[in-house]
This record gives C-alpha cells, sequence and structure tokens, in this order.
C-alpha cells in the first residue's frame, strides 16, 4: 500500500499473545496500517498474525523503526533486514529513525543516509523520522532532501499540541503521524473535551 492511512495500529507496549491478538483484532475490525519498531521486542509476533490473518500484504501499510543501537552506517541496513525476516516481509512500507542519537553519537546524516540507502535496496517503500524537533528535521532535510522523508511521527494530544512544530513540517511538506493521541485514555474522561465533543454530536475520540 502507497498511501498511509488515516488511522493504524501501534503496538507499543504490547508483546506475544496480547499484540499477536491486537494485530488480528485491528485487522478483522478493518484496520490496514499497522505500527511496530525493533525497541518493542514485538516484530516476530507482529509478523506471525499478519500472517495468520489472511489479508493481504499489498492491501496492509507497514511501519517499523530503527532502534539508536542500529544507527551506524554498517548496522542500519542489517538491522532492518534482521526486522523483515521477523516480519515475515520483504519490505516495509515505511522506515522511521526512531528518536535522534542520544548525544549524537552517530552523526544525523550518516544515519539519514543510510535509511535512503535501505530505501533504495527496496528494502522500504518510504522512510521518515520520529521524535525530531525542528532543528533536528532540518538537518535530515539537509541530510536527504525534504522529498525523502515522508513524515515526522510525534507525540500530539490535546495537551501536547507541538503547534510549532506541527506547522513548520507543514510547510515543508512533510505529513505529521500523531501518536499518544488519546493520552493514555486521558482525553476519554476529560469533562471539558466530553462537553465539546457532546455539542458537535461526536466522542471524545
Amino acid at each position: 500500500m502507497n498511501k498511509i492511512p488515516a488511522f493504524g495500529l501501534g503496538t507499543f507496549r504490547l508483546k506475544d499473545q496480547v499484540v499477536i491478538d491486537s494485530v488480528r483484532n485491528g485487522l478483522e475490525l478493518g484496520y490496514r496500517a499497522i505500527d511496530t519498531a525493533q525497541i518493542y521486542g514485538n516484530e516476530a509476533d507482529v509478523g506471525k498474525a499478519i500472517a495468520g490473518s489472511g489479508v493481504r500484504r499489498k492491501d496492509l501499510f507497514l511501519t517499523t523503526k530503527i532502534w539508536v543501537a542500529n544507527y551506524a552506517k554498517d548496522k542500519l541496513v542489517p538491522s532492518l533486514e534482521d526486522s523483515l525476516a521477523k516480519l515475515r516481509t520483504d519490505y516495509v512500507d515505511l522506515t522511521l529513525i526512531h528518536w535522534p542519537a542520544p548525544n549524537n553519537g552517530v552523526p544525523l546524516d550518516v544515519f539519514m543516509t543510510a535509511l535512503a540507502d535501505a530505501k533504495a535496496r527496496g528494502l522500504t517503500r518510504q522512510i521518515g523520522i520520529s521524535n525530531f524537533n525542528i532543528a533536528l528535521t532540518q538537518q535530515a532535510i539537509a541530510a536527504v532532501g525534504k522529498d525523502a522523508i515522508a513524515t515526522n511521527q510525534i507525540e500530539l494530544s490535546p495537551y501536547l499540541q507541538n503547534r510549532k512544530l506541527v506547522a513548520f513540517l507543514q510547510r515543508e511538506g512533510i505529513h505529521v503521524t500523531s501518536y499518544m493521541t488519546l493520552a493514555y485514555g486521558k482525553v476519554l474522561g476529560d469533562p471539558v473535551i466530553g462537553a465539546i465533543a457532546q455539542r458537535r454530536h461526536a466522542t471524545p475520540a
């Protein structure tokens, strides 16, 4: 699938049978975007759930993220190949750099270039970043060009709106992907949000 679906199923903190059941249930309900990451430790179970779902690979949008330990030039591509094996697929639709490198241990241009190489090899259809602020996003653009960066996945909720970053990304033509959108469920019980939703004949979600 080339187009990123509007809604996706995240698998953060889900392991073993819980993640298998969650992915299977999500696919049965119509979700077609599945988000995982190397650090989640659940790629193999996500792959197992997808394989047993009956949903065709071409109908899915599968995202994984490279962990900081694999940012070195000689580690990034092999680590993604390992992720593909666990996910039981020849490619993912989107691969993200999960976090900026701690203390700039690996220069940003090194891992962004390696990620672009992974795309050139056909291991991932699109590439992007996650948890990058404006300055780091500008560095990523300088490294590979803004047209190469599909999205910046960032935490967004009514309580954390990151308006300057969102506006910057929109100006640059980089899609915004939100995670923790319901703030661990806090949004659902917020009386102010509930009142707004009621006036608009909607749910808090």
